[in-house]
């Protein structure tokens, strides 16, 4: 009798012991979602950081719109060619990662810019387009970047999500880049300098530095998808500033002029690397060289009557 009551005690206690072990794992993992949490809504307060100067151009409702003459580098060749940025303010979801359909006090507000160039390889086209998702609050890596190349070829996508580290997904009709998924440690993204530019020009990270370069140039060289050493720089002209970005392994420089005074617009760039395969590849200097800048809810004009448009872009 005394076995029995013991054997009918020792089940009683040992659930006891795993409701409070369950109980406190129940405890700290609140903690710990109410740590996460709180972190997010530091981060999905960044508006309030930002001047009145600022909120005034950047929700005024609008899109700034700039389109640039181009000569791109490509095959061993310079082609001519346009580019557009399009630079909007939207809120973010941080958990799924894309633009928020409904308000949330936990919507991460950020600058998106959206890239495209468009040129000719002999008789048929690309189409580039470059996306990248800054928080405005300018205290963290941009949040998403997705990059896409469209050619008769065949087309390559890349996306990087900013989570514990940089998830990246990559697809390409190359057999040696084809499906790929990998993830790298945190570090400066080229991609999103341009957002910082626009944000805070006196934030941008200089000296030597690890950074990301752009998806656009990493699928146009093949060269491995990974964080390279780079030289940042800032130089000084009448009204402008010059950003630059060096990649000695890549032999590789990227300079982006923009204005000093508020809204930092940017005027053109240059990106100078070798162009083409193999041992007659030499370096070559694209160029990009503003037009005009429109600020319009360019989404409402869509229709026909619209059109006209493009000819104030030069387009």
């Amino acid at each position: 009798m005394k076995m029995s009551k013991i054997a009918q005690v020792i089940p009683l206690l040992a659930f006891s012991v795993l409701l409070t072990a369950c109980n406190q794992t129940s405890k700290k993992e609140d903690k710990n979602m109410e740590a996460t949490t709180k972190r997010e809504k530091v981060t999905s307060k960044p508006t309030a950081q930002r001047s009145e100067e600022f909120k005034k151009y950047w929700y005024s409702g609008t899109a700034e719109i700039s389109s640039y003459t181009l000569e791109q580098a490509r095959y061993g060749e310079i082609r001519e060619g346009s580019a557009v940025l399009v630079y909007v303010t939207e809120p973010f979801l941080a958990d799924k990662q894309v633009k928020a359909d409904e308000h949330h006090p936990d919507n991460i507000p950020v600058l998106k810019l959206n890239s495209t160039k468009n040129f000719l390889t002999g008789i048929y086209p690309y189409s580039v387009m470059n996306s990248s998702f800054y928080p405005v609050s300018d205290q963290q890596h941009a949040l998403k970047l997705t990059t896409s190349v469209q050619e008769w070829c065949g087309h390559v996508y890349v996306q990087l999500n900013n989570r514990k580290q940089f998830n990246v997904e990559s697809f390409s009709y190359f057999a040696s880049e084809g499906d790929q998924k990998l993830q790298l440690e945190k570090t400066h993204l080229e991609n999103e300098i341009w957002n910082k530019i626009r944000i805070d020009p006196n934030n941008l990270p200089l000296g030597t530095i690890t950074m990301i370069p752009s998806m656009e140039y990493l699928r146009f060289s093949h060269q491995e998808l990974k964080a390279y050493e780079a030289t940042a720089s800032i130089s000084n002209d009448v009204g402008q500033k010059t950003y630059t970005l060096h990649y000695p392994k890549l032999n590789r420089t990227l300079r982006i002029s923009f204005n000093t005074a508020f809204p930092y617009h940017i005027e053109g760039w240059t990106e100078s690397y070798k162009s083409g395969f193999g041992p007659n590849a030499q370096i070559l200097t694209s160029k990009a060289s503003k037009i005009k800048t429109l600020n319009r809810a360019y989404w409402k004009e869509n229709q026909n009557r619209h059109v006209f448009l493009r000819d104030s872009l030069g387009l």
